[in-house]
């Protein structure tokens, strides 16, 4: 009997594959446990740059290290909950695929989408900044200021980043490698700086005059707290990517829980002595509202003309997570796009086999983001357009609790739904990790929910949710791909892996079947 080109499961159609399908859509195992962690550390770097200071302005210098320790057991319980997975689903969807498994394909979904908003604006944040610290450099060396066109620097990063990463994996995790160890080493020079210029104070981490009835440690109380969480992620935003490079990896069983173990180790270093030297150089106040805080706290120390020489090099770790986060949205786009979530030819791979569609897509989305935040700026500079940066940082945050909240439920659905599939490595911490993970991801959900800052970030996502879960209802749901995801999912954890099986392992058992 000849098999049918479509079945239904579940509530979703899958359409049998075009010859060649998988074939264009290929990627190139190219990575050990250096390049991962390379890739891991190179996506967050730039939190210790920009961004993360924001929290200070919020919650005081004191409110900012109780958000920083809670995120750091956060960050342990997840990547360590992630490691077991991603060792489990050696595949390229990541928290889609995680999700997917353990809630169906409307959880995969949600899950997926949330972790696409994460990155693609997470991207967009990074361009941001990149272009802040680029255009002080240019200006003071060069005179050139483009602070009144700035969508040319965006223009330009975008375009030279989509190159590097289109460019051959190989290329790219070399690239993560080298500019993370640079990066590393920028922020160990500025803290030895810090610690000798005689400018740090004790004192100047506590400057912020307190409101009536609070202390100079926590000088608005402790809600603020909640506000500071999302910009402590800041410090950590993006290890969680490490899944995302599994059909690249060359072992990713073993190399994928490795590597983010030794990352989360690297950052939490980097974070503690930039939370601490940055601050008690420049002071909490002026720290707390600086759009380049590395650079000023350099300015600071050796004043402006060498501060551009110096920043030179800082812009490095802001261009070392541009990559890593264009990589991340590159393939979780891919996935989705694979497995028909979204249009299909978002993950064509070309010759090079990389995601080049995906990583243009992605670019546009994030550019225009930026694009329309730029034009609220220029009408109401005493409105939302004033806080253009932290707007797009809080929609990238808002997804990434998103993820990571999902990510730990289908940790906890798991471990009972799939109790025989393959599971090479296990958290140490168990379903305490994934519980912890997920309480506190919850508890940065309400923090966004309770700051009226957050509102136009919220607001912009629920719309993009609502235009996606359409498409899907519509017309996604009924054209999916047996992707190794779904395979993994629809065969209880015992079928998935794209290395040991090809691409279409589980084609013959579900479209021959009567």
């Amino acid at each position: 009997m000849a098999g049918s080109s479509s079945k239904s499961v579940r509530g979703v159609t899958y359409t049998k594959a075009d010859d060649g399908y998988f074939e264009k859509r290929t990627l190139k195992r190219s990575a050990g446990i250096w390049g991962l962690w390379g890739l891991a550390v190179a996506a967050v770097i730039s939190g210790d740059f920009s961004g993360w200071n924001f929290g200070i302005d919020f919650a005081g210098f004191g409110g900012m290290s109780i958000a920083f320790v809670i995120l750091v057991l956060m960050y342990y319980g997840m990547i360590f909950s992630i490691g077991e997975m991603a060792a489990a689903m050696p595949h390229t969807g990541g928290a889609y695929s995680f999700a997917r498994s353990a809630m169906g394909p409307w959880g995969g979904l949600v899950t997926g989408l949330a972790e696409t908003i994460e990155y693609v604006a997470t991207t967009a944040v990074i361009v941001f900044f990149s272009a802040q610290y680029a255009n002080g450099i240019t200006s003071e060396l060069l005179g050139l200021d483009l602070s009144a066109n700035m969508w040319i620097w965006w223009v330009v990063l975008y375009a030279v980043f989509i190159a590097l990463n289109t460019a051959g994996a190989n290329i790219s995790f070399t690239f993560a490698i080298v500019v993370s160890i640079i990066s590393i080493g920028i922020l160990l020079v500025f803290s030895v700086m810090a610690m000798t210029s005689g400018l740090f104070s004790v004192d100047k981490l506590f400057d912020i005059e307190p409101d009536p009835g609070q202390s100079t440690f926590l000088p608005h109380g402790l809600v603020p707290i909640l506000y500071a969480l999302p910009f402590a992620m800041w410090f950590f935003l993006g290890i969680e990517e490490l899944p995302l490079a599994a059909e690249e990896s060359l072992d990713p069983a073993r190399d994928i829980p490795k590597a983010g173990f030794w990352a989360r180790g690297t950052l939490i270093v980097t974070g503690v002595l930039i939370l601490v030297l940055n601050t008690g150089i420049l002071g909490a106040s002026a720290t707390g509202v600086s759009l380049e805080p590395l650079l000023d706290g350099f300015r600071a120390m050796v004043g402006d003309e060498l501060a551009a020489v110096l920043a030179l090099f800082a812009l490095v770790g802001l261009l070392a997570s541009l990559q890593g986060i264009m990589f991340a949205y590159g393939r979780n786009m891919y996935s989705l796009s694979r497995a028909g979530y979204y249009p299909k030819f978002f993950s064509l791979t070309g010759k090079r086999q990389t995601p080049w569609v995906a990583l243009v897509i992605g670019a546009a989305i994030g550019f225009v983001a930026l694009v329309v935040l730029d034009v609220l700026t220029k009408v109401d500079s005493d409105g939302v357009g004033a806080v253009a940066g932290a707007i797009i940082l809080n929609i990238a945050v808002w997804g990434a609790v998103v993820a990571y909240f999902l990510q730990m439920v289908s940790f906890i659905i798991l471990r009972r739904k799939f109790p025989n599939a393959n599971r090479p490595y296990r958290s140490p911490w168990g379903l305490f990790g994934a519980y912890a993970a997920a309480i506190i991801a919850a508890f940065v959900f309400v923090g966004f929910l309770v700051n009226p800052t957050f509102q136009p970030a919220i607001i912009a996502i629920f719309i993009v949710y609502a235009v996606i879960l359409i498409g899907f209802a519509v017309y996604a749901r009924h054209n999916l791909v047996l992707s190794p995801e779904e395979e993994y999912a629809l065969s209880g954890g015992l079928h998935g892996d794209p290395q040991a099986e090809g691409y279409d392992a589980m084609e013959s058992e579900v479209f021959d079947k009567k």
